[in-house]
């Protein structure tokens, strides 16, 4: 084989000849070997981010409970004040008593419409951890030989 000028652009001489292993494909019971170790692995840091995540939901619930909570204090007192102020103000009309009921009728039923919508805000999809939902998901399907 004769000498050629080097295409690497650094000295000495080139024969051509590929410093390149040929690419050997692993065998099934390699693949599988690999598959048993990776496996757990995967399975691990899957719980690892579902509790993370479920960690994260709960550290935001519970700081917006207590605001809530708080807000709900100061609101409360502050209505009960306007409560009194539309008793008063009805009792010019009405009888005292009447005015009285028919305040208390009223802001019982805006409370009960406003206890319903919260409630629905709690429901448990809130609390649910799509992004590991989703990454269990991706795993499965790339399992099974699908892409996502």
């Amino acid at each position: 084989m004769s000498a050629q000028p080097n295409p690497t652009g650094t000295s000495g001489t080139y024969t051509g000849a590929s410093t390149d292993a040929p690419h050997i494909e692993p065998s099934v019971g390699t693949l599988l070997k690999q598959l048993m170790r990776e496996v757990p692995a995967l399975l691990t840091n899957e719980i690892a981010l579902a509790k993370s995540e479920m960690r994260e939901n709960m550290q935001q619930t519970k700081a917006g409970m207590a605001s809530v909570a708080t807000g709900g204090a100061v609101l409360m007192g502050g209505f009960v004040m306007l409560l009194l102020a539309g008793v008063y103000a009805l009792s010019n009309v009405v009888a005292p008593w009447l005015a009285a009921l028919i305040v208390g009728a009223v802001a019982t039923l805006i409370g009960f419409a406003m206890v319903q919508a919260g409630k629905k805000k709690l429901q448990s999809e809130s609390l649910r951890p799509d992004r590991t939902i989703d990454s269990l998901r991706r795993d499965k399907d790339t399992i099974r030989g699908r892409t996502p």
